[in-house]
């Protein structure tokens, strides 16, 4: 039996870490003397155990990152509601540490300030920002770059302080929305090894937005497949795989036939209609 089935055998009678219970968006904007609306969610429900690694796929505009918006607080449902550890998300917090697809890094702070400015918001003190940053960095693979600015590093290293500065707030959840989509394909991959890699270390909680099919069946435990906007959840895969994983799973027939249970699963969110 896998790591992974154990875990979730083990907290299969606990309290999910995360509900998303019937949660839909519409957004509307004012155009001249109208208004028009926009349905980007539909009826999402979804569940989240502590310490699974969840994938998020979808067609573009089938709302993968509005949902993960919704889960980090920076936008508000239209209706539904989103429980982290049984308590309604209204806002963002330290308890959700969130990378983006490119770094937003402050150009004017150093590798290791840019670690530390969460902590420096919730209050932390000088030598235990140090402390935690220093912990962080190692685990990204950064020691020996803490004074760099980031205009001296390689995009891939940029996004690597993008996940050490998650990291860092020692976060209940890590949301990352498309972090490796602005690499170059061999950068990617390294990524997902490193970031696989990273969550076998610490089990965090994780839920990924990615488009890329590869690397949502190579890095999840489980894969929720969303449909064309409005977006709904209209297949959700387990992934069996044992951990650690590496790259040679992804010459596997076995792997192969995830990647195509997964495509099809694309294509009928792509061209279904919500009844």
């Amino acid at each position: 039996m896998s790591v992974d089935s154990i875990l979730r055998m083990a907290t299969s009678t606990a309290a999910p870490l995360l509900s998303v219970r019937n949660l839909s968006k519409t957004f509307t904007v004012r155009r001249g003397r109208s208004e028009v609306s926009t349905h980007a969610l539909a009826d999402i429900s979804l569940e989240v155990e502590e310490g699974e690694f969840v994938a998020v796929i979808g067609a573009s505009g089938s709302g993968k990152s509005t949902l993960l918006r919704l889960v980090d607080g920076l936008d508000t449902p239209t209706g539904g509601e989103i429980l982290l550890r049984g308590e309604p998300v209204i806002g963002p917090g330290p308890d959700r540490g969130v990378v983006f697809q490119h770094p937003r890094l402050l150009p004017w702070r150093t590798v290791r300030r840019n670690v530390e400015f969460g902590l420096e918001c919730i209050g932390v003190g000088r030598k235990e920002r140090a402390a935690q940053a220093a912990e962080v960095l190692d685990l990204v693979g950064l020691t020996g770059f803490e004074n760099h600015y980031p205009a001296q590093l390689s995009g891939g290293m940029q996004q690597r302080v993008g996940i050490a500065r998650a990291y860092a707030v020692s976060p209940s959840m890590l949301l990352l929305d498309e972090p490796f989509g602005a690499l170059d394909a061999q950068t990617r991959v390294v990524l997902q090894q490193d970031l696989e890699q990273l969550w076998q270390s610490q089990r965090k909680t994780t839920i990924l937005i990615t488009h890329d099919m590869e690397e949502a069946v190579y890095l999840a435990g489980r894969v929720v497949v969303m449909g064309n906007r409005p977006g709904r959840v209209v297949d959700v895969i387990d992934v069996p795989f044992a951990r650690p994983r590496n790259y040679d799973l992804r010459g596997t027939s076995e792997f192969g036939a995830i990647k195509t249970r997964l495509w099809h699963a694309l294509q009928q969110g792509m061209t279904s209609d919500v009844t």
